[in-house]
Protein backbone atom coordinates (compact mmCIF):
# COMPACT_ATOMS: atom_id res chain seq x y z
CA UNK A 1 0.00 0.00 0.00
CA UNK A 2 1.44 3.35 -1.05
CA UNK A 3 2.17 5.94 1.63
CA UNK A 4 0.20 9.18 1.75
CA UNK A 5 0.89 12.52 3.43
CA UNK A 6 -2.10 14.62 4.55
CA UNK A 7 -1.95 18.41 4.67
CA UNK A 8 -4.69 20.41 6.43
CA UNK A 9 -5.27 24.09 5.60
CA UNK A 10 -8.22 25.99 7.10
CA UNK A 11 -10.04 22.75 7.80
CA UNK A 12 -9.55 21.38 4.29
CA UNK A 13 -7.48 18.21 3.93
CA UNK A 14 -5.34 17.35 0.93
CA UNK A 15 -3.49 14.12 0.25
CA UNK A 16 -0.15 13.79 -1.52
CA UNK A 17 1.76 10.63 -2.43
CA UNK A 18 5.04 9.82 -0.69
CA UNK A 19 7.86 8.72 -2.98
CA UNK A 20 10.42 6.26 -1.62
CA UNK A 21 13.94 6.03 -3.00
CA UNK A 22 16.03 2.87 -3.29
CA UNK A 23 17.84 3.82 -0.06
CA UNK A 24 14.50 4.29 1.76
CA UNK A 25 14.56 8.08 1.54
CA UNK A 26 11.04 9.54 1.67
CA UNK A 27 9.80 12.58 -0.21
CA UNK A 28 6.33 14.13 -0.36
CA UNK A 29 5.30 14.69 -3.97
CA UNK A 30 3.68 18.14 -3.95
CA UNK A 31 3.69 18.93 -7.67
CA UNK A 32 -0.14 19.27 -7.58
CA UNK A 33 -0.14 21.45 -4.43
CA UNK A 34 -0.97 24.81 -6.03
CA UNK A 35 -3.64 23.33 -8.25
CA UNK A 36 -5.60 21.47 -5.61
CA UNK A 37 -5.29 24.14 -2.89
CA UNK A 38 -6.04 27.15 -5.08
CA UNK A 39 -2.56 28.67 -5.04
CA UNK A 40 -0.81 27.57 -1.82
CA UNK A 41 2.94 27.01 -2.17
CA UNK A 42 5.74 25.95 0.17
CA UNK A 43 8.57 28.24 1.30
CA UNK A 44 12.00 26.71 1.80
CA UNK A 45 14.93 29.18 1.54
CA UNK A 46 18.04 27.42 0.33
CA UNK A 47 15.92 24.37 -0.65
CA UNK A 48 17.26 22.46 2.37
CA UNK A 49 14.07 20.38 2.62
CA UNK A 50 13.10 20.34 -1.04
CA UNK A 51 13.95 17.62 -3.55
CA UNK A 52 14.25 19.14 -7.01
CA UNK A 53 14.53 15.84 -8.85
CA UNK A 54 14.85 12.08 -8.67
CA UNK A 55 18.38 10.98 -9.55
CA UNK A 56 20.24 7.68 -9.94
CA UNK A 57 23.73 9.23 -9.84
CA UNK A 58 24.86 9.91 -6.27
CA UNK A 59 23.67 8.78 -2.85
CA UNK A 60 24.72 10.81 0.17
CA UNK A 61 23.86 10.17 3.82
CA UNK A 62 25.34 13.00 5.87
CA UNK A 63 24.39 11.52 9.23
CA UNK A 64 26.21 8.24 8.54
CA UNK A 65 29.03 9.70 6.45
CA UNK A 66 28.14 7.70 3.32
CA UNK A 67 28.92 8.78 -0.24
CA UNK A 68 28.32 6.47 -3.22
CA UNK A 69 28.46 6.98 -6.97
CA UNK A 70 25.89 4.80 -8.78
CA UNK A 71 25.98 2.38 -5.84
CA UNK A 72 29.78 2.17 -5.47
CA UNK A 73 31.30 3.48 -2.24
CA UNK A 74 33.66 6.44 -2.51
CA UNK A 75 36.21 4.47 -0.47
CA UNK A 76 36.37 1.63 -3.01
CA UNK A 77 36.38 3.93 -6.02
CA UNK A 78 39.21 6.05 -4.62
CA UNK A 79 41.25 2.95 -3.88
CA UNK A 80 40.55 0.80 -6.95
CA UNK A 81 39.43 3.04 -9.85
CA UNK A 82 41.04 5.87 -11.74
CA UNK A 83 39.37 9.19 -12.55
CA UNK A 84 38.46 8.29 -16.13
CA UNK A 85 36.68 5.12 -14.94
CA UNK A 86 34.72 7.25 -12.45
CA UNK A 87 33.85 9.72 -15.21
CA UNK A 88 32.38 6.88 -17.27
CA UNK A 89 30.55 5.46 -14.24
CA UNK A 90 28.88 8.75 -13.32
CA UNK A 91 27.88 9.64 -16.86
CA UNK A 92 26.73 6.24 -18.11
CA UNK A 93 25.75 4.53 -14.84
CA UNK A 94 28.12 1.54 -15.02
CA UNK A 95 31.84 0.96 -14.63
CA UNK A 96 33.37 0.52 -18.10
CA UNK A 97 34.70 -2.74 -19.47
CA UNK A 98 38.33 -2.73 -20.62
CA UNK A 99 37.17 -2.19 -24.22
CA UNK A 100 34.79 0.64 -23.27
CA UNK A 101 37.46 2.39 -21.22
CA UNK A 102 40.02 2.09 -24.01
CA UNK A 103 37.58 3.59 -26.52
CA UNK A 104 36.54 6.34 -24.08
CA UNK A 105 40.18 7.30 -23.50
CA UNK A 106 40.97 7.21 -27.24
CA UNK A 107 37.91 9.29 -28.18
CA UNK A 108 38.75 11.93 -25.55
CA UNK A 109 42.34 12.20 -26.78
CA UNK A 110 41.15 12.67 -30.37
CA UNK A 111 39.14 15.74 -29.24
CA UNK A 112 41.88 17.29 -27.09
CA UNK A 113 42.85 20.01 -29.58
CA UNK A 114 41.36 23.44 -28.87
CA UNK A 115 40.74 25.89 -31.71
CA UNK A 116 43.69 28.29 -31.97
CA UNK A 117 41.30 31.25 -31.89
CA UNK A 118 40.61 30.34 -28.25
CA UNK A 119 44.10 31.63 -27.50
CA UNK A 120 43.02 35.06 -28.73
CA UNK A 121 40.15 35.05 -26.25
CA UNK A 122 42.54 34.03 -23.47
CA UNK A 123 44.94 36.81 -24.48
CA UNK A 124 42.17 39.32 -23.88
CA UNK A 125 42.17 38.63 -20.14
CA UNK A 126 44.63 40.47 -17.89
CA UNK A 127 46.87 38.29 -15.75
CA UNK A 128 45.05 39.65 -12.72
CA UNK A 129 41.75 38.06 -13.83
CA UNK A 130 40.55 35.37 -11.44
CA UNK A 131 41.06 31.91 -13.03
CA UNK A 132 37.44 30.90 -12.35
CA UNK A 133 36.15 33.88 -14.31
CA UNK A 134 38.53 33.01 -17.14
CA UNK A 135 37.56 29.32 -17.11
CA UNK A 136 33.83 30.10 -17.10
CA UNK A 137 34.28 32.47 -20.05
CA UNK A 138 36.43 30.04 -22.04
CA UNK A 139 33.94 27.22 -21.45
CA UNK A 140 31.12 29.43 -22.65
CA UNK A 141 33.23 30.47 -25.65
CA UNK A 142 33.45 26.83 -26.75
CA UNK A 143 29.86 27.25 -27.93
CA UNK A 144 31.07 29.60 -30.67
CA UNK A 145 33.32 26.86 -32.05
CA UNK A 146 30.67 24.15 -31.60
CA UNK A 147 27.42 26.01 -32.46
CA UNK A 148 25.25 22.99 -33.32
CA UNK A 149 22.85 22.04 -30.52
CA UNK A 150 23.06 18.48 -29.24
CA UNK A 151 20.17 16.18 -30.06
CA UNK A 152 19.73 14.53 -26.67
CA UNK A 153 17.76 11.71 -28.28
CA UNK A 154 20.82 10.85 -30.37
CA UNK A 155 23.19 8.63 -28.40
CA UNK A 156 25.97 9.44 -30.88
CA UNK A 157 25.59 13.22 -30.59
CA UNK A 158 25.34 13.07 -26.81
CA UNK A 159 28.47 10.93 -26.58
CA UNK A 160 30.32 13.28 -28.94
CA UNK A 161 29.53 16.33 -26.81
CA UNK A 162 30.60 14.50 -23.64
CA UNK A 163 34.02 13.39 -24.91
CA UNK A 164 34.58 16.83 -26.44
CA UNK A 165 34.20 18.70 -23.15
CA UNK A 166 36.11 16.06 -21.17
CA UNK A 167 38.95 16.51 -23.66
CA UNK A 168 39.04 20.29 -23.90
CA UNK A 169 38.26 21.29 -20.32
CA UNK A 170 41.64 20.22 -18.85
CA UNK A 171 43.39 22.15 -21.65
CA UNK A 172 41.44 25.31 -20.81
CA UNK A 173 42.15 24.88 -17.09
CA UNK A 174 45.87 24.36 -17.69
CA UNK A 175 46.03 27.33 -20.05
CA UNK A 176 44.33 29.49 -17.44
CA UNK A 177 47.08 28.72 -14.94
CA UNK A 178 49.96 28.96 -17.43
CA UNK A 179 48.87 32.40 -18.58
CA UNK A 180 48.83 33.58 -14.97
CA UNK A 181 52.35 32.19 -14.48
CA UNK A 182 53.64 33.56 -17.83
CA UNK A 183 54.34 30.09 -19.22
CA UNK A 184 53.79 29.08 -22.87
CA UNK A 185 50.56 27.21 -23.50
CA UNK A 186 50.92 23.44 -23.62
CA UNK A 187 48.76 20.71 -25.18
CA UNK A 188 50.32 17.96 -23.16
CA UNK A 189 51.06 14.48 -24.43
CA UNK A 190 48.37 12.04 -25.56
CA UNK A 191 50.61 9.09 -24.71
CA UNK A 192 49.99 9.91 -21.04
CA UNK A 193 46.97 9.07 -18.92
CA UNK A 194 44.24 11.66 -18.35
CA UNK A 195 45.42 12.90 -14.95
CA UNK A 196 49.14 12.62 -15.70
CA UNK A 197 48.61 14.63 -18.89
CA UNK A 198 46.70 17.28 -16.92
CA UNK A 199 49.67 17.60 -14.55
CA UNK A 200 52.08 17.90 -17.49
CA UNK A 201 49.95 20.57 -19.19
CA UNK A 202 49.96 22.58 -15.97
CA UNK A 203 53.60 22.26 -14.94
CA UNK A 204 55.83 21.28 -17.91
CA UNK A 205 58.52 23.90 -18.63
CA UNK A 206 59.80 24.45 -22.17
CA UNK A 207 63.46 24.05 -21.19
CA UNK A 208 63.03 20.95 -19.02
CA UNK A 209 62.02 17.33 -19.57
CA UNK A 210 58.77 16.58 -17.78
CA UNK A 211 59.11 13.91 -15.11
CA UNK A 212 56.00 12.28 -13.70
CA UNK A 213 55.67 11.75 -9.95
CA UNK A 214 53.47 8.74 -9.13
CA UNK A 215 52.61 9.90 -5.60
CA UNK A 216 51.62 13.34 -6.87
CA UNK A 217 49.54 11.96 -9.76
CA UNK A 218 47.86 9.38 -7.51
CA UNK A 219 46.90 12.17 -5.08
CA UNK A 220 45.53 14.29 -7.93
CA UNK A 221 43.59 11.30 -9.24
CA UNK A 222 42.02 10.72 -5.82
CA UNK A 223 41.17 14.40 -5.38
CA UNK A 224 39.38 14.51 -8.73
CA UNK A 225 37.45 11.31 -7.87
CA UNK A 226 36.42 12.68 -4.46
CA UNK A 227 35.12 15.88 -6.03
CA UNK A 228 33.44 14.22 -9.03
CA UNK A 229 29.86 14.55 -7.76
CA UNK A 230 28.06 15.46 -4.55
CA UNK A 231 24.33 15.25 -5.14
CA UNK A 232 22.24 18.43 -5.61
CA UNK A 233 24.69 21.06 -4.38
CA UNK A 234 24.65 24.70 -5.54
CA UNK A 235 26.66 24.29 -8.76
CA UNK A 236 25.05 20.99 -9.74
CA UNK A 237 21.57 22.40 -9.21
CA UNK A 238 22.63 25.39 -11.33
CA UNK A 239 23.74 23.11 -14.18
CA UNK A 240 20.41 21.26 -14.04
CA UNK A 241 18.22 24.36 -13.85
CA UNK A 242 20.09 26.12 -16.68
CA UNK A 243 19.94 22.93 -18.74
CA UNK A 244 16.22 22.62 -18.05
CA UNK A 245 15.68 25.59 -20.37
CA UNK A 246 17.32 23.37 -23.04
CA UNK A 247 20.48 25.46 -22.90
CA UNK A 248 23.39 23.46 -24.31
CA UNK A 249 25.90 21.43 -22.31
CA UNK A 250 28.74 23.98 -22.56
CA UNK A 251 26.49 26.89 -21.52
CA UNK A 252 25.13 24.90 -18.58
CA UNK A 253 28.63 23.94 -17.46
CA UNK A 254 29.77 27.56 -17.67
CA UNK A 255 26.95 28.51 -15.31
CA UNK A 256 27.98 25.70 -12.96
CA UNK A 257 31.56 27.01 -12.89
CA UNK A 258 30.29 30.45 -11.86
CA UNK A 259 28.20 28.90 -9.07
CA UNK A 260 31.18 26.88 -7.86
CA UNK A 261 33.30 30.04 -7.66
CA UNK A 262 31.69 31.26 -4.43
CA UNK A 263 33.65 30.90 -1.14
CA UNK A 264 30.75 29.00 0.47
CA UNK A 265 31.01 26.34 -2.24
CA UNK A 266 34.06 25.53 -4.37
CA UNK A 267 36.07 28.46 -3.08
CA UNK A 268 36.26 26.89 0.38
CA UNK A 269 39.68 25.29 -0.19
CA UNK A 270 41.06 28.68 -1.27
CA UNK A 271 39.57 30.20 1.88
CA UNK A 272 41.41 27.56 3.95
CA UNK A 273 44.84 28.62 2.67
CA UNK A 274 43.99 32.32 3.02
CA UNK A 275 43.05 31.66 6.65
CA UNK A 276 46.29 29.75 7.26
CA UNK A 277 48.33 32.56 5.69
CA UNK A 278 46.55 35.08 7.91
CA UNK A 279 47.42 32.99 11.00
CA UNK A 280 51.05 32.86 9.84
CA UNK A 281 51.15 36.65 9.38
CA UNK A 282 49.84 37.03 12.93
CA UNK A 283 52.71 35.00 14.38
CA UNK A 284 51.52 31.45 13.67
CA UNK A 285 50.05 30.83 17.14
CA UNK A 286 47.61 27.95 16.48
CA UNK A 287 46.49 27.79 20.11
CA UNK A 288 45.34 31.40 19.90
CA UNK A 289 43.17 30.67 16.87
CA UNK A 290 41.80 27.46 18.32
CA UNK A 291 40.61 29.51 21.30
CA UNK A 292 39.17 32.17 18.99
CA UNK A 293 37.22 29.46 17.17
CA UNK A 294 35.79 28.25 20.49
CA UNK A 295 34.75 31.77 21.57
CA UNK A 296 31.13 32.25 20.46
CA UNK A 297 31.58 36.02 20.72
CA UNK A 298 34.53 36.00 18.31
CA UNK A 299 33.59 36.28 14.59
CA UNK A 300 36.58 34.13 13.59
CA UNK A 301 35.76 30.66 12.30
CA UNK A 302 38.03 27.87 11.19
CA UNK A 303 37.69 27.30 7.45
CA UNK A 304 37.77 23.69 6.28
CA UNK A 305 36.28 22.20 9.46
CA UNK A 306 32.86 20.58 9.62
CA UNK A 307 30.46 20.30 6.68
CA UNK A 308 26.90 21.46 6.00
CA UNK A 309 25.85 17.99 4.85
CA UNK A 310 28.06 15.62 6.82
CA UNK A 311 27.10 15.50 10.48
CA UNK A 312 29.99 13.15 11.12
CA UNK A 313 33.43 12.84 9.55
CA UNK A 314 33.53 13.73 5.84
CA UNK A 315 34.29 10.31 4.23
CA UNK A 316 36.31 12.07 1.52
CA UNK A 317 38.54 13.70 4.14
CA UNK A 318 39.49 10.30 5.59
CA UNK A 319 40.72 9.21 2.16
CA UNK A 320 42.59 12.35 1.18
CA UNK A 321 44.22 12.86 4.59
CA UNK A 322 46.49 9.90 3.84
CA UNK A 323 47.33 11.27 0.37
CA UNK A 324 48.18 14.66 1.89
CA UNK A 325 50.62 13.00 4.27
CA UNK A 326 52.19 11.02 1.41
CA UNK A 327 52.60 14.10 -0.81
CA UNK A 328 54.13 16.21 1.94
CA UNK A 329 56.45 13.37 2.88
CA UNK A 330 57.54 12.68 -0.69
CA UNK A 331 58.12 16.30 -1.68
CA UNK A 332 59.85 17.11 1.62
CA UNK A 333 58.34 20.58 1.66
CA UNK A 334 59.14 22.99 4.48
CA UNK A 335 56.32 25.48 4.62
CA UNK A 336 55.20 27.24 7.82
CA UNK A 337 51.66 27.55 6.43
CA UNK A 338 51.43 23.78 5.99
CA UNK A 339 52.91 23.29 9.47
CA UNK A 340 50.09 25.46 10.84
CA UNK A 341 47.57 23.34 8.93
CA UNK A 342 48.92 20.12 10.42
CA UNK A 343 48.85 21.66 13.89
CA UNK A 344 45.21 22.75 13.55
CA UNK A 345 44.17 19.33 12.23
CA UNK A 346 45.86 17.50 15.11
CA UNK A 347 44.10 19.67 17.69
CA UNK A 348 40.69 19.42 16.02
CA UNK A 349 40.85 15.63 15.86
CA UNK A 350 41.51 15.36 19.60
CA UNK A 351 40.05 18.46 21.26
CA UNK A 352 36.76 17.70 23.06
CA UNK A 353 35.17 20.94 21.80
CA UNK A 354 35.64 19.97 18.16
CA UNK A 355 34.99 16.25 18.65
CA UNK A 356 31.64 16.86 20.41
CA UNK A 357 30.54 19.21 17.64
CA UNK A 358 31.96 16.93 14.95
CA UNK A 359 34.03 19.79 13.55
CA UNK A 360 36.55 17.57 11.80
CA UNK A 361 38.81 18.67 8.93
CA UNK A 362 36.88 18.22 5.69
CA UNK A 363 37.94 17.52 2.11
CA UNK A 364 38.44 21.24 1.42
CA UNK A 365 41.00 21.43 4.22
CA UNK A 366 43.16 18.61 2.89
CA UNK A 367 42.73 19.47 -0.79
CA UNK A 368 44.01 22.98 -0.10
CA UNK A 369 47.07 21.52 1.62
CA UNK A 370 47.84 19.22 -1.33
CA UNK A 371 47.35 21.90 -3.97
CA UNK A 372 49.64 24.29 -2.12
CA UNK A 373 52.27 21.57 -1.73
CA UNK A 374 52.14 20.94 -5.50
CA UNK A 375 52.78 24.59 -6.27
CA UNK A 376 49.30 25.32 -7.56
CA UNK A 377 48.46 29.00 -6.96
CA UNK A 378 45.78 29.56 -4.33
CA UNK A 379 43.42 31.23 -6.79
CA UNK A 380 43.60 28.08 -8.97
CA UNK A 381 42.25 25.78 -6.24
CA UNK A 382 38.63 26.19 -7.31
CA UNK A 383 39.61 25.46 -10.92
CA UNK A 384 40.98 22.13 -9.70
CA UNK A 385 37.64 21.53 -7.96
CA UNK A 386 35.85 22.27 -11.25
CA UNK A 387 38.06 19.75 -13.07
CA UNK A 388 36.96 17.08 -10.62
CA UNK A 389 33.29 18.09 -10.66
CA UNK A 390 33.09 18.12 -14.47
CA UNK A 391 31.86 14.49 -14.91
CA UNK A 392 29.23 14.98 -12.20
CA UNK A 393 27.90 18.10 -13.91
CA UNK A 394 27.83 16.27 -17.25
CA UNK A 395 26.03 13.29 -15.71
CA UNK A 396 23.44 15.49 -14.02
CA UNK A 397 22.80 17.51 -17.20
CA UNK A 398 22.49 14.31 -19.27
CA UNK A 399 20.13 12.69 -16.74
CA UNK A 400 17.94 15.79 -16.55
CA UNK A 401 17.63 16.02 -20.34
CA UNK A 402 17.01 12.30 -20.86
CA UNK A 403 14.31 12.33 -18.18
CA UNK A 404 12.73 15.30 -20.02
CA UNK A 405 12.38 17.26 -16.79
CA UNK A 406 10.37 20.50 -17.03
CA UNK A 407 12.03 23.90 -16.99
CA UNK A 408 13.01 24.98 -13.48
CA UNK A 409 10.70 27.69 -12.19
CA UNK A 410 10.67 28.16 -8.37
CA UNK A 411 7.79 30.03 -6.75
CA UNK A 412 7.93 32.84 -4.20
CA UNK A 413 5.87 34.48 -1.46
CA UNK A 414 5.47 38.15 -2.35
CA UNK A 415 6.12 40.56 0.58
CA UNK A 416 6.23 43.89 -1.28
CA UNK A 417 3.78 46.78 -1.48
CA UNK A 418 0.12 46.25 -2.37
CA UNK A 419 -1.35 48.00 -5.39
CA UNK A 420 -0.40 51.67 -5.62
CA UNK A 421 -1.73 54.20 -8.13
CA UNK A 422 0.93 55.81 -10.31
CA UNK A 423 1.95 59.34 -9.36
CA UNK A 424 3.25 61.82 -11.88
CA UNK A 425 6.79 63.04 -11.21
CA UNK A 426 5.50 66.43 -10.02
CA UNK A 427 3.49 64.74 -7.23
CA UNK A 428 6.21 62.39 -5.89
Amino acid sequence: MSKIATLEIDGNKYEFPIIEGTENELGIDIKTLRGVTGGVTTIDPGYKNTGSCQSAITFLDGEKGILRYCGYSIEELAEKADFLEVCYLLIFGELPTAEQLEKFDKDIKEESQVDEDMKKILDGFPKSAHPMGVLSSLTSALIAFNPASVDVDSEEEMYGAIVKILAKFPVLAAWTMRKRKSLPLDYGDNSLGYVENLHKMMFAKPNQTYKANKIVNDALDKLLILHADHEQNCSTSTVRIVGSSHAGLFASLSAGISALWGPLHGGANQAVIEMLEAIKEDGGDTAKYINKAKDKNDPFRLMGFGHRVYKNFDPRAKIIKKSAEEVLGDLGIEDPVLDIAKGLAEVALKDEYFVQRKLYPNVDFYSGIIYRALGIPTEMFTVMFALGRLPGWIAQWREMRLRKEPIGRPRQIYIGENYRAFKSIADR
